[in-house]
C-alpha cells in the first residue's frame, strides 16, 4: 500500500502517526519454510539484508509482513546513504521495522481495519535486536510531527486507523507528510563535465505523464568524488544512441543518454508550472523503485503536495452520527458503541447491539468470575463468519479508565499490558470492540502465581458426540467424589465440558497442573477406549475425547461462565448441576435467548469456585489409599 503527499501536520481522532522511516520498503513472507524479504519492485533483499533475514526463524507465527529496512549512524539517526553502503559496512546497524500485517496463520489480514492489523501484529510479532515493532500515536499528529521534526527526522505518516490495506494503491487513506521535499526520479542521461571534474557534470531528470517520458529538471550536486565515480561506472553500461524522451530537452553541455531504469531521490526547493524541479540536489539511488511508478502530474499546475480532496472532507465540520451509534454512562464512564446494528451471527441476526445488551444483562453474574484477571480477548469485529483474532496487549488508544496489568512474557521477552474487566463500562467497551466471548486468567490480582480455581477440559474430536463428552464428565466427578471433592461443571458452549475445582490461591501453577494431571489420568485408567491425554494432534486417536489437563499454566485461558461464544446459535458457557449432566443434554440447549432466565432461576451455580479451596494434600492421600 503506498501513501500520497500531503503538506501538512493535523490533529484528527480517525488517524494514526507513525514515523517515516528513511529506509528501504520491504515485505517479508515467512509463511512458508523457507522465507522471502523482498523490495517492492521484487528485488530479493534475502542475501543483502543477512542480518535481519537469519532471525525470521524466530518467529513462531506464518505471517507476511510490511515493514522498512532502516539503517543508523553512529548517533542512531536514520541514514539512506549508510544503509547503501551495506556491503562495505557489514556490521552497520540494521532494523527492520515492521508497521503492518497482510497475512497471518492461514487468513489474509487486508480487510481488518487498520488498527486492529497492528494489535495482531504487536501480539503476533516477536521482536528481536533487528526486527521491531513499529509503533505509532493516534490523534495528536500535530505534536508528533514537531517531535520529529526536533529529531531530525524524515517527517511522519498519518493513516487512517479504520483502513484497510490495499495493494499497489496509492490513496488518501495513507498519507506522507515531509520535513523537506524530496521526490524520486528517473535518470534519463547525463552531461560531460566540465572544469577539473571527472566522470560527469549533472544528471539529467525525467518522469511518466500518460505513459511518456518527460523532463524534469537536472542536478549536479550531492556528489562526492567516490559517488560521482560508482555512479558514473553504472551509468555507462546503461548508455543508449537516442533520447529516451518524446520531445529532447535544451541543454547546455552535450548529453549522453541512458536508458530509463535508475531512479533516484531529489531533494529540491520547488517544482514549477511547468513540472521542473528547482535546485535539486542528488540524495542516493533507489534500487526498491521502479521506473514505472515515478510519475508527474498530468496538470502542471497542480504542486505535488496538494491536498487530496478525501482528506479536505475529513477536515471539515464533523458529520452527525449514524443512527447505530450511541453513547452511554456506565460507572460514571461515557462509553461510545458504534455500528450497534451491524450483524455477528448471520444465520440468526443477532447484532452487534444485541451482544452488548446481553453481556449487560447478566453482568452481576459474570463481572465476579472477571474481576481483576488478565483477559485474552478473542475478537470478532465483522462477526462470527468474518476473521476473528486473540489480542492480549491492550492497545495505545484505550480510554484513561480502562484498568490493565502489565505482565512479563517469557516467551515474547517483553511485558504485555493486559485489560481486566471490573465493571459494566469496561464490559461494554470491550464488547464494542467485538468480543463475543471474554476469556480470563486461571489466576487473580495481585497474586498472578497462584491460580483460584483449577480447570479440567474436556475436548473432544470431531468423531466424538456430545454424549461421549458426558459419560467422560460424569467419570471426572467420580473420581472427586471419591476423594472427597466437590467439582464444578459448565458447558463450555462449543463441543465440550468444563470443570472447575476451587483452589482458592493456595497453590502455584505447577502444583495445580500435576494434580490436574493425576485427576485426569485416572479418568483415562476408567475410560481407556473414549479419552486420550496425548496433546500431539498428530499422534492423538481422532475418536477420543482430549483430557487437558494443560490449562493449568500462567496465562491460559477458557471462555468465562456466562461468556457468550462465537458459533451459530450463540450459545452460552453455561454452569450446569451435576443432575443436569446426563444424556440428552446438548451445548447448544443454553443461548443469548433464554441464557439469562436461567441464571436468574438457579442463582449464581458458579459461585463457589471462587470460595475456599481444597486440601491437594489431603485429596492426594485419599488417592493414594484408593490404589
Amino acid at each position: 500500500m503506498l501513501a500520497k503527499s500531503f503538506e501538512k501536520a493535523f490533529d484528527d481522532k480517525d488517524w494514526i502517526f507513525e514515523i517515516k522511516w528513511d529506509g528501504y520498503r520491504a515485505i517479508a513472507d515467512v509463511s512458508n519454510d523457507t522465507p522471502l524479504f523482498y523490495s517492492r519492485n521484487g528485488i530479493s533483499f534475502l542475501d543483502k539484508f543477512q542480518k535481519i533475514s537469519r532471525d525470521f526463524d524466530s518467529q513462531k507465527h506464518k505471517m507476511i509482513l510490511d515493514g522498512e529496512i532502516v539503517a543508523y549512524d553512529e548517533n542512531g539517526k536514520p541514514s539512506f546513504q549508510l544503509l547503501q553502503q551495506i556491503g562495505d559496512n557489514p556490521n552497520l546497524a540494521l532494523v527492520y521495522q515492521v508497521f503492518d500485517l497482510l497475512w497471518l496463520n492461514g487468513h489474509s489480514t487486508e480487510d481488518i481495519p487498520l488498527l486492529q492489523r497492528k494489535e495482531l501484529l504487536k501480539e503476533a510479532l516477536i521482536e528481536t535486536e533487528v526486527i521491531k515493532y513499529c509503533d505509532h500515536i493516534p490523534e495528536k499528529g500535530i505534536d508528533f510531527f514537531n517531535q520529529m521534526k526536533k529529531m531530525k527526522l524524515e517527517g511522519m505518516i498519518a493513516k487512517k486507523a479504520n483502513s484497510n490495506y490495499i495493494e499497489n494503491h496509492r490513496t488518501t487513506d495513507w498519507l506522507k507528510i515531509k520535513f523537506t521535499d524530496t521526490e524520486e526520479a528517473i535518470i534519463c542521461g547525463f552531461t560531460e563535465p566540465r572544469g577539473s571534474r571527472k566522470g560527469f557534470g549533472a544528471l539529467i531528470l525525467g518522469k511518466y505523464s500518460n505513459g511518456k517520458l518527460i523532463y524534469s529538471g537536472h542536478t549536479g550536486t550531492g556528489f562526492n568524488k567516490e559517488s560521482l565515480n560508482q555512479l558514473h561506472e553504472r551509468l555507462k553500461k546503461l548508455i543508449i544512441k537516442k533520447s529516451p524522451f518524446e520531445t529532447v530537452p535544451k541543454t547546455n553541455m552535450p548529453v549522453t543518454w541512458i536508458k530509463p531504469e535508475l531512479v533516484c531521490e531529489i531533494k529540491f526547493s520547488e517544482i514549477t508550472k511547468d513540472g521542473i524541479f528547482r535546485h535539486p540536489v542528488f540524495i542516493a539511488i533507489r534500487e526498491d523503485k521502479d521506473p514505472e511508478e515515478i510519475k508527474g502530474s498530468t496538470n502542471t499546475n497542480i504542486q505535488t503536495n496538494e491536498k487530496p480532496k478525501e482528506m479536505k472532507a475529513t477536515t471539515s465540520s464533523p458529520k452527525k452520527a449514524p443512527h447505530s451509534e450511541k453513547e452511554i454512562t456506565l460507572n460514571r464512564h461515557s462509553v461510545k458503541l458504534t455500528n450497534q446494528d451491524k450483524i455477528y451471527f448471520p444465520k440468526d441476526g443477532i447484532t452487534k447491539g444485541n451482544v452488548i445488551e446481553y453481556y449487560q444483562s447478566v453482568a452481576e453474574y459474570i463481572l465476579p468470575h472477571l474481576k481483576n484477571r488478565p483477559l485474552s480477548l478473542n475478537r470478532f469485529p465483522n462477526g462470527i463468519e468474518a476473521q476473528g483474532f486473540y489480542q492480549k496487549d491492550a492497545s495505545d488508544n484505550i480510554p484513561d479508565w480502562i484498568k490493565t496489568t502489565q505482565v512479563y512474557s517469557e516467551s515474547n521477552d517483553k511485558y504485555i499490558d493486559y485489560i481486566y474487566c471490573n465493571d459494566k463500562a469496561t464490559l461494554a467497551y470491550l464488547n464494542n470492540l467485538g468480543c463475543i466471548d471474554l476469556n480470563p486468567w486461571n489466576s487473580s490480582l495481585p497474586d498472578l502465581e497462584h491460580p483460584d480455581y483449577l480447570v479440567l477440559d474436556l475436548d473432544p474430536s470431531k468423531k466424538n458426540s456430545f454424549d461421549d463428552v458426558i459419560e467422560a464428565a460424569l467419570q471426572v466427578n467420580e473420581v472427586l467424589n471419591s476423594i472427597k471433592i466437590k467439582g464444578y461443571c459448565k458447558t463450555s458452549g462449543s463441543t465440550g465440558i468444563h470443570i472447575y475445582i476451587p483452589m482458592g490461591g493456595k497453590y502455584d501453577f505447577d502444583q495445580v497442573k500435576d494434580f490436574a494431571h493425576i485427576v485426569m489420568k485416572q479418568v483415562n485408567e476408567k475410560l481407556p477406549k473414549t479419552t486420550t491425554l496425548e496433546r500431539n494432534l498428530q499422534k492423538r486417536d481422532d475418536k477420543k475425547i482430549y483430557l487437558d489437563y494443560l490449562q493449568n499454566r500462567t496465562g491460559q485461558t477458557l471462555a468465562s461462565a456466562y461468556s457468550l461464544r462465537p458459533k451459530e446459535g450463540a450459545s452460552v458457557s453455561m454452569p450446569l448441576e451435576w443432575d443436569e449432566v446426563k444424556p440428552g443434554l446438548k451445548p447448544t440447549d443454553f443461548t443469548i435467548h433464554n441464557a439469562l432466565e436461567r441464571i436468574k432461576e438457579k442463582g449464581d451455580l458458579f459461585k463457589s469456585v471462587l470460595g475456599k479451596g481444597i486440601d491437594m494434600m489431603k485429596a492426594l492421600e485419599l488417592l493414594q489409599n484408593l490404589k
